[in-house]
């Protein structure tokens, strides 16, 4: 286990107030024995931290009081990229490489089995909906999708742009499914009941989205890996801003996590080691950079409001957490 504190530097970031500059990130990181590209955790109602194991085939959780690992066995060649809980503690799981997406029943165990239609072959990250279905992307199948977990139909909405490439995808909270599309400049927004899909032209032609997070007034906050900026759409006003990050043109944004304090974390990949950045939304300015102690590539993070902190893998096969300190 590893745990590393660094105050924000005042000379490195922009920051809204002077009260602002003593806020800092704590990283607790415990090493996987299996490696196999740790990632994408997501805690359950009962505390456990569930994670992916992408090139090693496998799912995993992880228990917080005890610091025990146990690996789960899915399919062969079923390369899970994703995963989430629902309330009754059943896992979803996206097979990246077997064009399915796997439920693991809470109470029994039991794995049910969601194919995808003719032409999808990988879902990518997914997403719950509030009226119980859940959403996903298949980044190279170039397609949106929504799965009823009831009936197992699977339904997908159009994108005009071809190798669009979907990729991260969150629910607005007026229940519009918001995705990036990382082959492209553009934003997709897709209504939850026709699958209407409209996209929406970010400013900068050869900007390429690829995380996002969305605040409650309804922001869009996307993450530009190419340009290394953190941007946010405003729909309805349709107005655009952007937040050029620390590490400049080469952070490549990745991973993000919004909290509950409207504070949005930022994984900076095209340094090394990683830096996780904080950027207060309210304020509109950077207040904390703090390294990955293990240094290797955050993909995704997910905050868990209960524990007011955020988790996520390292590619160099660790699971870790990181807890904002109180502000």
């Amino acid at each position: 286990m590893r745990t590393l504190i660094l105050l924000t530097c005042a000379l490195m970031l922009p920051v809204a107030d002077a009260a602002q500059l003593a806020s800092k990130l704590t990283i607790t990181e415990w090493p996987v024995s299996w490696g196999g590209r740790p990632r994408d955790p997501y805690v359950a109602p009962d505390g456990q931290v569930w994670f992916c194991g992408q090139s090693g085939n496998y799912l995993a959780r992880f228990d917080p009081a005890s610091r025990q690992f146990t690996q789960v066995a899915i399919d062969e060649g079923t390369h899970p990229h994703n995963l989430i809980v629902d309330d009754d503690g059943s896992v979803w799981y996206a097979g990246n490489k077997n064009a399915l997406i796997g439920r693991i029943d809470g109470q029994s165990g039991e794995v049910t089995r969601f194919p995808m239609p003719e032409g999808v072959s990988d879902p990518h990250t997914l997403v719950f909906h509030p009226d119980g279905h859940i959403w996903f992307t298949a980044q190279w199948s170039n397609a949106i999708g929504r799965l009823d977990p009831a009936s197992g139909e699977v339904a997908l909405a159009s994108i005009p742009t071809d190798d669009a490439r979907p990729y991260g995808i969150k629910v607005a909270p007026d229940g519009t499914v918001v995705a990036v599309l990382l082959g492209s400049n553009k934003l997709a927004l897709v209504h939850p009941e026709t699958l209407a899909l409209s996209e929406v032209t970010l400013p900068r032609p050869e900007a390429r989205p690829r995380r996002l997070e969305i605040t409650a007034d309804g922001g869009i906050w996307y993450v530009d890996y190419v340009g290394g900026e953190l941007g946010l759409y405003q729909p309805k006003t349709q107005a655009f801003d952007a937040y050029p990050l620390p590490a400049g043109p080469q952070s490549q944004p990745y991973g993000t996590a919004l909290d509950n304090d409207g504070v949005i974390w930022i994984a900076q990949t095209g340094v090394r080691p990683n830096r996780i950045v904080g950027f207060d939304t309210r304020n509109r300015a950077y207040i904390s950079e703090t390294a990955v102690p293990s240094g290797g590539t955050v993909r995704h993070m997910m905050y868990d409001e209960k524990s007011g902190s955020f988790w996520f893998g390292v590619d160099t096969g660790y699971l870790a957490r990181g807890r904002p300190d109180a502000r």
